[in-house]
This record gives C-alpha cells, sequence and structure tokens, in this order.
C-alpha cells in the first residue's frame, strides 16, 4: 500500500516542521481611510503558536502509517 506510506512520511515531516517552527505570523495589509487618490494603509502581523502535542501527534501517526504500509507490503 504505496499510498498509505507516502501519507505517513507527508505527516512526519509535517510533525517535525511543527517542532521546528513552532510559531510562524502572517501579515495583512487593509485600507483604512480613502480620500480622492490618497490611500492609508495598516499592516497586522497575527502569530500563530502550533502545539507541540499536535505536532508529536502527527509524527507518531507518520510512523504508525508508515509501519503499517510496510508490513502490508511484506504480508
Amino acid at each position: 500500500m504505496r499510498g498509505q506510506t507516502m501519507m505517513g512520511a507527508v505527516l512526519m515531516l509535517v510533525g517535525l516542521l511543527g517542532f521546528a517552527i513552532p510559531i510562524f505570523t502572517t501579515q495583512q495589509t487593509r485600507e483604512v481611510a480613502r480620500i480622492g487618490d490618497l490611500k492609508i494603509q495598516t499592516t497586522e502581523a497575527t502569530a500563530y503558536a502550533i502545539p507541540p502535542l499536535l505536532s508529536g501527534g502527527a509524527v507518531l501517526l507518520g510512523v504508525i502509517l508508515i509501519g503499517a504500509g510496510i508490513y502490508q507490503r511484506r504480508t
């Protein structure tokens, strides 16, 4: 079951990425006021935190899926 092993590898990589970069920010530019051709804009930065439990769960599930894919291939 090749798809199962691939999905496990992707989940494991996403979990490891969550451990490596636990906090990431995004920026959004909004228009505050507009007077004729003059535009006033503001940029807001929002920070998001990835819980370590979620990253660990993704790694664990990835390892389980990889192991199950290898086990099914041998049987």
